[in-house]
């Protein structure tokens, strides 16, 4: 599958964005899509996840509260809707699917095999 990821840009400290990661090829049906970010000098750090089947959706600590992860099985594309936006959201966004992704591996970058391009999120103070 592949994956094309949109709607970065800059935003002011409390602003709000949508991301999206569309899927080519085949269908998100059976995958894992992930949300992960990684800013300068940083690791790629997990932000949220969802299950297509199902939809079950998991975040991360810091973002919980703030970014809602959701999924449009016509169009075929996961979004991640930010809001109350900080500097420190600051990063370049990417978003990966797998198929095999499981509870307990599916904060793990290393478990990804599909990769989108990733997007740049600035949010200035």
């Amino acid at each position: 599958v592949q994956l094309q990821a949109s709607g970065g840009g800059l935003v002011q400290a409390g602003g709000s964005l949508r991301l999206s990661c569309a899927a080519s090829g085949r269908t998100f049906s059976g995958y894992t899509v992930g949300w992960f970010r990684q800013a300068p000098g940083k690791e790629r750090e997990f932000v949220s996840g969802i299950r297509w089947s199902g939809g079950y959706t998991y975040y991360a600590d810091s973002v919980k509260g703030r970014f809602t992860i959701s999924r449009d099985t016509a169009k075929n594309t996961v979004y991640l809707q930010m809001s109350s936006l900080k500097p420190e959201d600051t990063a370049v966004y990417y978003c990966a699917a797998d198929a095999n992704a499981i509870l307990s591996s599916m904060r793990r970058s290393s478990t990804y095999d599909n990769w989108g391009q990733g997007t740049q999120v600035t949010v200035s103070s």
